[in-house]
């Protein structure tokens, strides 16, 4: 960053991987500036505020960021805890984000819209690795403004952009016009959202942490309101994936989670539908007609869809970047998540060299880094972020060096549907891991992750 080192570092997203790099910025006395598109930093995880993580406080912490807060009185939490997302955003990102030293660098309300290199689209090569980049970003006062920084990371995680009801990768037919009829990912069905299920047809399309989070939920709701009827639909021939490992589970909030779904099943309280890839939807007055491929229907009231997320590259369009062709993640990380192969097995620590595009000096982090994978954990991105900014700060000798220490699990199933039963550090959906309710990819809800999550 030689010839820009007078320029701000640019941090798209204030969720906790963004947050950290922030931190690591500061520490190496690199100017941050920061864009959260919601009102307030961690503002995607406040859609699952209400979910339970897998994955211990621990696990959630940014050493950089605990640094700086600890220095202003903070007392962190007892780190075998199980945070739920409100709690990781009212007792974490809230007190970090208000720190004087990321506050003043913070804009909320700033969705990023492009990313380019000053000047040059993408067919210009002569001089791009010294030119800045600018970040084109609508901010809450209507205005859009183009923003010249030295470098980007990208933390925006997937939490914006779930994948569509049908098959192929595509959306259904009818889904974009039965959209009324469709929830967002990881609904608090017990409580903000309670009016929407109480008494309904719910229809849980998924088969990951996300979905049996949501079905435990509508478990305890039926309880209270015994007309609540619950379906769940899975493309698989069966749901063992979802009801994992059990007591071999590393993580066993999660091991739990699947055994208590099997449990509901086995007892007739939520009506399975296996090998039900959905071919189309139609939006009735009293309700939605969900088909399969096989011609068998179903009906509902409300459709939730726990279908996983797909990283937002559009904003990226005149960047050269290098991506995985299968999941959409950087191309050295992608054959080490592929949930096509991979979905178990520890992911080897990995920073700056395995993240690292064509445009010099530009990186995706966190949950958007995984692309379509869902096995992802917010200590993998605090990991990813300190190499990158190593990177950036020239110490290569830091940016390489790169250990992490994961929790062992006898199984993974993650939103893609694929599981296997060997040892493996995964998560569930950037926007940690998730357990009873759930939230994010081992870390977050993936199935989330989450992130995913606005541009948090």
């Amino acid at each position: 960053m030689d010839s820009t080192v007078n320029l701000p570092v640019a941090v798209i997203g204030a969720g906790p991987v963004g947050l950290a790099a922030v931190a690591h910025l500061l520490e190496r006395g690199l100017e941050p500036l920061v864009f959260e598109a919601g009102p307030t930093a961690g503002a995607a995880i406040e859609h699952w505020r209400h979910i339970r993580l897998f994955s211990p406080w621990r696990f959630n912490l940014d050493a950089a960021a605990v640094r700086l807060l600890e220095g202003s009185g903070w007392e962190s939490p007892r780190p075998t805890a199980l945070p739920y997302g409100g709690e990781l955003i009212d007792t974490y990102l809230a007190p970090l984000a208000a720190l004087p030293q990321i506050a003043s660098r913070l804009q909320t309300g700033a969705r990023v819209v492009a990313v380019t290199r000053q000047g040059l689209d993408k067919t210009h090569v002569r001089n791009r690795d010294s030119t800045p980049f600018v970040v084109r970003v609508e901010h809450q006062d209507g205005e859009t403004r183009d923003h010249t920084v030295a470098a980007v990371i990208d933390a925006s995680g997937t939490w914006s952009r779930r994948n569509p009801l049908g098959t192929s990768g595509l959306p259904a037919i009818g889904e974009d016009s039965a959209a009324e009829r469709i929830s967002a990912p990881l609904p608090d069905v017990t409580g903000r959202e309670r009016g929407t299920f109480a008494g309904r047809r719910v229809l849980v399309v998924g088969a990951g942490h996300s979905a049996a989070n949501t079905l435990i939920s509508l478990a305890d709701l039926a309880r209270e309101e015994p007309d609540t009827r619950i379906l769940w639909a899975v493309r698989g021939d069966s749901a063992e994936k979802v009801y994992g490992g059990g007591d071999a589970d590393g993580l066993p909030a999660r091991g739990q989670l699947g055994g208590r779904v099997r449990r509901l099943v086995e007892a007739g309280k939520i009506e399975l539908h296996t090998g039900f890839g959905i071919a189309s939807l139609k939006a009735l007055d009293s309700g939605v007609t969900v088909e399969a491929v096989d011609g068998r229907t179903l009906e509902a009231d409300v459709v939730v869809p726990c279908t996983g997320f797909r990283p937002d590259l559009d904003i990226l369009r005149e960047l050269r970047l290098s991506l995985d062709p299968a999941v959409e993640a950087p191309v050295e990380l992608g054959p080490l998540i592929d949930p096509e192969f991979h979905s178990c097995g520890t992911v080897p620590p990995h920073g700056a060299a395995v993240l690292a595009h064509p445009d010099k000096d530009f990186y995706i982090v966190g949950m958007k880094s995984y692309g379509r994978a869902p096995t992802f954990l917010l200590a993998t991105g605090y990991e990813q972020v300190r190499s990158v900014v190593a990177a950036l700060a020239g110490d290569r000798e830091a940016a390489d060096t790169v250990h992490l220490e994961l929790p062992e699990t006898g199984v993974c199933s993650t939103d893609a549907g694929t599981s296997c039963d060997v040892p493996a550090a995964v998560a569930s959906t950037e926007s940690g891991c998730c357990a009873t309710p759930e939230p994010v990819l081992v870390g977050f809800p993936t199935g989330l992750a989450h992130g995913r999550a606005g541009e948090s």
